[in-house]
């Protein structure tokens, strides 16, 4: 079977190296279930001081996990397979996010989905001005996972509803000012970085490499539009949130056909999702994440979905129900209160 992965240990420092550049290295189970084994077993391994991930591919660091075939699992009615691929994906974040070590990613290119989960969730977090960072997930029908029902709420006022709702894009100075990186460093430089932590002994020799690499972010266009997000996106139902976007600049035009074109049952579940995560552990996130995937996977919108984006690509699903509007608020309160009853009875074991 083709390993999707590279591991390889230089001095103290190990790294894993995503190499899938065909599919902008989409996580499948296999390259989990490796990155999964490589971290638990360097954690174990008083020799290895710090873990470095990087990507072969100059256009993504990773583009999300293999949804395709988690589609494919719902038409075969394989939920065996569907629990399999997200529980192992979400014991991945949960050990990044808990990890005794510097955890060091390098994004340059796009990071989305389950490709900010093995990035977030790490102590450092470096992007270059060729970084986009984003959750898409309810233009497929689905909504932010791998954590995000944690981080997102996390983020810089309400840029964790805005980004988790639309799937806006998040360049490197956006991620940076979010709070979803830590570093930002020139992208021709990247790769210099990336030897001199590769030589690194220590904690202290790690930041000094960070520091001599890492320059001031360039302005942000978000933070120069966070007034108007938190305005829009600071409270109430998405139905709410749209009936605030009354401009007619690019933004606001883009952000209401978002709002009017994307999932709305997704929309929904994200808008309730984000709003409870803020208030949960992060292992209670991807517990309820966990139970609330096996039921949306079950969902019409979701085969159609990934359909329209990723399968036929022809970017026109037909949504049930087709607008926000035809949403019902009580059912979606009656979902979350069903299966949050025993998630949120759990003990607190992990944290960002």
């Amino acid at each position: 079977m083709t390993s999707f992965i590279r591991t390889r240990v230089h001095g103290s420092v190990a790294e894993i190296v995503l190499d899938r550049p065909k599919a902008l290295n989409a996580l499948d189970l296999g390259m989990i279930r490796g990155m999964l084994d490589a971290l638990t077993q360097w954690r174990d391994d008083d020799a290895i001081t710090a873990v470095l991930v990087t990507s072969s591919s100059d256009r993504a660091f990773c583009a999300g996990g293999d949804i395709k075939s988690v589609r494919q699992a719902a038409l075969d009615r394989d939920s065996g397979s569907i629990h399999a691929f997200f529980s192992t994906e979400y014991e991945l974040n949960a050990l990044i996010a808990n990890y005794p070590k510097p955890y060091v990613a390098l994004i340059d290119g796009h990071a989305m989905g389950g490709g900010l989960g093995i990035s977030v969730h790490g102590s450092v977090r470096v992007v270059t001005e060729k970084a986009a960072l984003a959750m898409p997930e309810t233009a497929i029908g689905f909504f932010p996972d791998v954590g995000a029902s944690y981080f997102l709420p996390r983020l810089t006022g309400s840029t964790g509803m805005y980004l988790g709702l639309t799937g806006a894009r998040a360049s490197g100075a956006d991620a940076v000012h979010a709070g979803l990186a830590t570093h930002f460093v020139p992208s021709d430089t990247l790769e210099a970085l990336a030897t001199d932590i590769r030589k690194v002994g220590d904690r202290a020799d790690l930041e000094a490499a960070l520091a001599r690499h890492t320059v001031a972010a360039p302005d942000s266009e978000l933070a120069q539009r966070q007034t108007e997000v938190d305005r829009v996106f600071g409270s109430g139902t998405v139905a709410d949130m749209l009936a605030r976007l009354t401009g007619d600049d690019e933004w606001t035009a883009q952000t209401r056909e978002a709002l009017t074109t994307l999932a709305p049952s997704s929309l929904w579940i994200t808008a309730e999702l984000v709003r409870r995560g803020a208030d949960l552990t992060l292992q209670q996130c991807l517990d309820l994440e966990l139970v609330l995937g096996a039921e949306v996977t079950r969902n019409a919108d979701f085969i159609e979905g990934v359909r329209a984006v990723l399968v036929d690509k022809d970017r026109n699903p037909s949504w049930n129900p087709p607008a926000i509007d035809d949403i019902d608020s009580e059912a979606i309160e009656a979902l979350f209160t069903e299966i949050t009853a025993d998630v949120t009875d759990s003990q607190p074991s992990h944290s960002r």
